[in-house]
């Protein structure tokens, strides 16, 4: 039987890789997840150590070998110096908090559609229309974010 691992137990490579043993028992190891992702297991253990950060392609292989696509979302607003600044972190939401959270943000889409005409309706945005427009956008990255959690969601129990 394999130890838990200790120093790698927060890691979130190491508990997606112990939730997805749950389905398929060659990743209780390292050894086992080296096998069926094809990486090697002293650089698996690095990752899952923090004492290195995978390579993108790495971050694909174990999304999809342990079935965590969130772990593509964490990499991105993480680790990644592009998308920290521009990917949005998304949570791995039940069903129903999801729907939830997706009528709530597509409750203001009349709103926006309002907001946005009386903005552009001149051809031009002026400093006293700022502060609306910043508004909408907010909202629009509320409903941008919401769904990719529903993509999120779907990929990890659908596909």
């Amino acid at each position: 039987m394999p130890k838990k691992p200790t120093l790698a137990a927060e890691n979130v490579f190491c508990v997606a890789r112990k939730e997805a043993a749950k389905f398929n028992d060659r990743l209780n190891s390292r050894e086992g997840a080296a096998e069926v992702t094809g990486l090697d297991r002293t650089r698996l253990a690095r990752i899952e150590l923090d004492t290195i950060t995978p390579y993108p392609e790495e971050v694909i292989i174990l999304a999809d070998a342990y079935n965590a696509p969130e772990l593509r979302n964490y990499y991105c607003t993480h680790q990644c110096p592009l998308g920290m600044r521009t990917v949005p972190p998304l949570e791995m939401l039940q069903l129903d908090r999801l729907t939830i959270t997706i009528l709530g943000a597509l409750g203001t889409a009349d709103d926006i559609k309002k907001t946005i005409l009386s903005i552009v309706e001149d051809g031009r945005i002026t400093e006293d229309e700022k502060p609306d427009m910043d508004r909408v956008v907010a909202e629009l990255d509320r409903i941008s974010k919401a769904t990719g959690e529903l993509k999120l969601w779907i990929e990890k129990n659908l596909n």
